[in-house]
């Protein structure tokens, strides 16, 4: 399970097997949510156990970074395609 980074008690990741379109699982103490890319953004598609000012917090933190996200996100599965083992999970 590829991690991207943690901010403000909150685990971005990604899982080993994942597919189209481009998302982020976003997990803490206290909850759990998933992002989807869509149209450059990064849109809330589920949300359990977390407070409002914490989502907002990790909207922030997903706006800030989508870039690196993204580049994350193809860099490792454009890899794990072609068999960089670096990479494998």
């Amino acid at each position: 399970m590829p991690e991207v980074f943690r901010v403000f008690g909150f685990t971005y990741y990604f899982f080993s097997r994942e597919h189209e379109p481009i998302h982020v699982h976003v997990e803490g103490a206290e909850g759990y949510a998933v992002y989807d890319l869509s149209e450059g953004s990064f849109i809330r598609r589920y949300a359990k156990g977390i407070k409002a000012g914490d989502l907002r917090r990790i909207e922030s933190v997903l706006f800030e970074n989508r870039d690196a996200i993204i580049e994350t996100w193809k860099n490792y599965f454009n890899n794990r395609r072609y068999g960089n083992p670096e990479n494998m999970v």
